[in-house]
């Protein structure tokens, strides 16, 4: 996280530079009335944490299911 949350009044006046700290610094964390109310990060960052959370919330997961690809030829495409 930011070394020092914001609050919402500053993150009105900074929200034009809050998505370039959040690439350079890491998470930028914004307060209210003394409360996280919410966090500012990196596309790249929340694309890989949101796909760890697919997979790991499957329903398959930890089932034991084995997937196993049958030998088949390939056909020819004209």
């Amino acid at each position: 996280m930011s070394s020092q949350p914001w609050t919402v009044a500053e993150a009105r006046a900074k929200i034009q530079r809050t998505p370039g700290e959040a690439n350079s610094e890491g998470p930028q964390k914004i307060t209210k009335h003394g409360r996280t109310t919410a966090v500012v990060v990196a596309a790249e960052e929340w694309e890989r944490k949101s796909e760890r959370e697919f997979l790991a919330s499957s329903p398959l997961q930890g089932s034991g299911l084995k997937i196993r690809r049958l030998p088949m030829c390939l056909r020819k495409v004209p």
